[in-house]
C-alpha cells in the first residue's frame, strides 16, 4: 500500500481544586449634594481598604485592588412624568483575592451587612505557577491523544511507520476551514454570597473544580 495522510483530532481535560478565590465588592452612594456623597463613598470605602490591606500583610489575601471613584448626577422622574431634584452618585469596584477560603466566608459574611456595600460574586481560580504547568500537561496529554488515534488508524490498515507533519490548535492546520480556537483553555468557577429569609447573611461558599481542556489537530504520513 502506498503512503497515506491521516489527520486527527486530540483532545484531553482535566478538573483541579481552586487554589485562590477573588471577590467583587461594589460600593455605592447617592444624594442631593455632590460633596455630601462623595464624602460618603470614602467613608465606606476606607475601612474595606484597611481592612485588606491588613489582610495582605498577614498572609491570607495575596492582592487587592480598588477603582477609583466614580462620580455622575441626573434628574429622575417620578411616575407623574414630572423631572426631580439633581441627584448625585457615587460608587467605587474593589476586588481581593483570598488564599483563605475560610476567611473569605468571614468576611463576605462582615461586609455583606456593611451600608453601602454589596457582594457582587466570588470567581475562583488557579495560580498563574499551577495554571501554566497544568495548561501544559493537558496540551501534552491531548498531542498523546492524537498520536494514538492516528497510530490506531494506521494500524487498522496494516501500515507500520508512523510521521508526523503537523501539529496545531484547532483551526491552525494547513488549509484548515475552521478559524483559530486558542488552546489550551481554562474555565473559572464561580460562587454567589446569599441571603437567608431573616436578613442574616448565609455565605455559600462551594466551588467546583476548575476545568482545563485542550484540543489539537494533527497530520501525519503512514507507510
Amino acid at each position: 500500500m502506498s503512503e497515506v495522510t491521516i489527520s486527527v483530532r486530540g483532545e484531553h481535560e482535566t478538573r483541579v481544586a481552586p487554589e485562590e478565590a477573588v471577590a467583587h465588592l461594589s460600593v455605592r452612594a447617592e444624594g442631593p449634594e455632590r460633596g455630601a456623597v462623595v464624602e460618603r463613598i470614602a467613608a465606606l470605602a476606607a475601612p474595606l481598604r484597611d481592612d485588606l490591606a491588613t489582610r495582605k500583610d498577614a498572609g491570607g489575601v495575596s492582592d487587592w485592588s480598588s477603582q477609583h471613584v466614580s462620580v455622575w448626577a441626573n434628574r429622575p422622574w417620578n411616575n407623574e412624568g414630572k423631572q426631580l431634584a439633581l441627584v448625585h452618585y457615587a460608587s467605587v469596584e474593589i476586588t481581593a483575592t483570598f488564599t483563605d477560603f475560610a476567611a473569605l466566608s468571614w468576611w463576605i459574611s462582615d461586609v455583606a451587612e456593611r451600608d453601602g456595600v454589596q457582594v457582587d460574586n466570588v470567581t475562583w481560580q488557579l495560580t498563574p505557577a499551577t495554571a501554566k504547568a497544568t495548561e501544559a500537561e493537558v496540551a501534552a496529554q491531548a498531542v498523546k491523544v492524537a498520536v494514538d488515534r492516528a497510530t490506531a488508524y494506521a494500524s487498522a490498515i496494516s501500515l507500520a511507520t508512523l510521521t508526523p507533519l503537523e501539529i496545531a490548535d484547532l483551526g491552525l492546520l494547513t488549509d484548515a476551514s475552521a478559524g483559530p480556537a486558542p488552546e489550551p483553555k481554562m474555565m473559572r468557577a464561580m460562587a454567589m454570597a446569599s441571603m437567608d429569609s431573616g436578613g442574616a447573611p448565609a455565605v455559600e461558599l462551594q466551588p467546583e473544580d476548575i476545568v482545563v481542556s485542550a484540543a489539537v489537530e494533527a497530520r501525519f504520513t503512514a507507510g
